[in-house]
């Protein structure tokens, strides 16, 4: 593991070499002599690296730069894991850059504290020969490690205070529950072991996701699910289904930070992955299919039907490239109408087809309504059209019968091709969202005026 990082393939600090770089989560390195002078971590590898040479720096950072000569990177698939992963690697290597940069005069560690209730909190390195269950860093700023603990936090509540005689804080809003105080507190001693049982097992989900074990924690909560569901346990398997979102939505693909470490090309060949097994679903049902190289995806999101929105965002060979994204205000009076607004967007968009260019396949979000508007304007064109219904996270594919067109259902298989269909969808709703917000927010300054 200590010669990963030389291994890796590196980039010479050329004028504009950043401009190459992905546009997702990550992690970068800067090297001097072929040894890391810096490590660092980002959700936009490009936008982070680029950030060095687009404005004026702190003289220390400017020196850094100066002194780098190389670059390597390695995406992940989440901030969490981005985080992980570059705290991992910083305890490996101990940059030179890294250490000079750190809080105070110890860096920052999480610490699983040894006790009767385990706490989870935040420690110098001093701490590190006391008794703990574990203890992860370091972590170049405090502002790291909050983001890493309140995202687990909401997921697997727990308590950051020694013993007391009443609930704390936290365990008024659920980011303490159970709470030690109050299972202490307990006079039912059925009712306290389950309570302390249940506590516990917070701790060691999360001790499982900082160790990198993301996959094994999924994989248990599903069938604590499926066991709590066969006994009829509806309300507790609700609660795990909801666990279970809540750590997909943090950690997507659920990938071990070792897994990173052993293959630094893990993002591309899942990626590579899911592509493939997309293009053999669609071929299976639309056979004029070529490539989907370009995919376009097109959502419309209005809020009561107030500034209606839509965005078009374009994955490239599986990823996403910003600089084909679009965002359209919506004109048409009947800013309710979802079809007329699809028409709308479809009609501005065919008028692009060669400055912006043709996509390989279009994803348009909805279900039979809404990709018929987009058959009909798109009529003789021959771009390949797919909807995705939200229920069951349904394809709907059109297919000629005859003289005619019918719209078929197809269930998506669990698998990579689901993956890259739901990380476009995702991506469409949050940019079209993005737009949405923004427009609201102007209108509610105007009004304020």
């Amino acid at each position: 593991m200590a010669d990963l990082l030389k291994n890796l393939p590196k980039i010479k600090k050329v004028p504009k070499f950043y401009l190459n770089l992905p546009e997702n989560a990550g992690i970068y390195v800067f090297f001097k002599n072929n040894y890391p002078i810096y490590i660092g971590k980002s959700i936009n590898l490009k936008r982070r690296v680029s950030s060095y040479f687009d404005m004026n720096l702190e003289p220390k950072t400017a020196h850094m730069i100066s002194e780098a000569e190389e670059l390597s990177f390695i995406q992940v698939g989440s901030e969490l894991e981005a985080l992980l992963l570059e705290a991992r690697l910083i305890h490996i290597y101990l940059p030179k850059y890294n250490i000079e940069a750190k809080d105070d005069k110890h860096a920052l560690y999480i610490q699983i504290t040894k006790e009767r209730y385990p706490r989870i909190i935040t420690a110098r390195r001093i701490a590190e020969s006391q008794k703990n269950i574990a203890f992860y860093g370091p972590f170049p700023s405090s502002g790291n490690i909050h983001i890493v603990l309140r995202m687990l936090r909401r997921i697997f509540p727990y308590s950051d205070h020694k013993l007391g005689k009443r609930g704390c804080l936290y365990s008024h809003i659920g980011l303490c529950n159970p709470c030690p105080n109050i299972i202490e507190m307990t006079n039912n001693k059925f009712q306290m072991t389950n309570e302390k049982r249940r506590y516990l097992k917070n701790i060691k989900n999360i001790k499982s996701i900082l160790d990198g074990k993301i996959f094994a924690v999924r994989s248990e909560l599903a069938k604590e699910m499926e066991k709590a569901s066969t006994q009829q346990d509806f309300e507790k398997a609700a609660e795990i289904r909801d666990q279970i979102n809540k750590l997909e939505y943090i950690t997507r693909p659920q990938m071990p930070t070792e897994f990173y470490i052993q293959n630094p090309n893990l993002v591309e060949e899942i990626r590579d992955r899911e592509l493939r097994d997309l293009q053999e679903i669609l071929k299976s049902q639309i056979p004029n299919l070529k490539s989907i190289y370009r995919i376009e995806c097109f959502d419309v999101a209005h809020l009561a039907g107030t500034s209606p929105t839509a965005s078009m965002i374009t994955f490239i060979k599986g990823e996403p490239d910003k600089n084909f994204y679009r965002h359209f205000r919506i004109k048409q009076l009947k800013s309710q109408d979802d079809y007329a607004s699809m028409k709308e967007v479809i009609d501005r968009r065919k008028t692009h087809l060669e400055d912006w260019g043709r996509p390989n396949l279009i994803i348009v979000d909805g279900g039979k309504g809404q990709v018929s508007v987009f058959l009909r304007e798109l009529e003789g064109e021959k771009i390949p059209i797919v909807g995705l219904a939200k229920k069951f996270e349904t394809l709907v594919i059109p297919m000629k019968q005859g003289s005619t067109i019918i719209l078929k259902e197809l269930l998506l298989p669990k698998g990579a091709g689901l993956n890259l269909i739901q990380r476009i969808r995702d991506e469409a709703h949050r940019f079209a969202r993005t737009y949405h917000h923004k427009l609201i927010s102007a209108s509610l300054v105007k009004e304020n005026l």
